[in-house]
Formats: C-alpha cells, sequence, structure tokens
C-alpha cells in the first residue's frame, strides 16, 4: 500500500495581494485508492469570477493544466479521467475530486482565479508559473 501526497498551491492571476484564491488544506495525504478533495477559497476575492482553474504539477516538468471551471454556469471543461470539479457559490470555493488516488496523482496542485479582464489580457499570463 502506498499512501498518495498531494499538495495544493494557488495562483492569483493579476493582482494576488489584493484579492487572492487560497487552499483550504495544503497537504492531504490519503491511500491508494481513496477518494480525495482538493479545496480553495476565494472568499477574498472581490471582483466578478470569469472562470476558475486547475493545474497538476509533477517535479520534474511544468505544470499542466487540468480543467476549468466556470462559477456562473458550472460549466466544465474536458474533465481528464478520475477528475471532476465542483463550485461552490454561496461558500466562494472550488473543489477538485479525484477518484481512486493512486501514486501517479502524487503532485502539487494548482487552483487559479482568471477574473473578467479588460484591457490588455496578455498581462493575465505573467505569473502562469509563479508559486
Amino acid at each position: 500500500m502506498f499512501t498518495v501526497i498531494f499538495m495544493c498551491l494557488w495562483l492569483s492571476l493579476g493582482d494576488s495581494t489584493a484579492d487572492p484564491i487560497e487552499p483550504l488544506s495544503t497537504n492531504t495525504f490519503v491511500d491508494e485508492e481513496e477518494n480525495v478533495t482538493l479545496s480553495c477559497s476565494y472568499k477574498k476575492f472581490s471582483g466578478t469570477v470569469n472562470n476558475l482553474q486547475w493545474y497538476r504539477h509533477y517535479p520534474t516538468s511544468k505544470p499542466v493544466f487540468l480543467l476549468y471551471i466556470q462559477e456562473s454556469t458550472k460549466f466544465k471543461s474536458k474533465i481528464p479521467p478520475r477528475l471532476d470539479a465542483e463550485v461552490d457559490k454561496t461558500n466562494k470555493q472550488v473543489n477538485l475530486i479525484i477518484s481512486s488516488a493512486a501514486v501517479s496523482d502524487s503532485a502539487l496542485y494548482y487552483c487559479a482565479l482568471v477574473p473578467t479582464v479588460t484591457g490588455n489580457s496578455a498581462a493575465l499570463y505573467k505569473n502562469l508559473y509563479t508559486v
């Protein structure tokens, strides 16, 4: 039996000091085959939420985009196997649900908040890989 380790960090694209998104737990340990939910809160965000995103980062590679979910419509992008996402608008929280955790799921997971932007949207991505 292996223990699967999840670390949840966050990305706040834009002004990260004023409107953060933050993990509810930074380390999660589960046994193989258990389900796990990683959660981030955006309670301190005061703007309009366009979509919320999840990324996975293995130590020897770049972060990889997993999925996004829209707060207003609960639309989800194409979701990889064993993953799901949900938004709790009341508590301003986004969850990533991983079914039947495997050792290969051990990684850093990033939640990102993408606000509605006017003007130069290219500036949004300047901190994409900054932790």
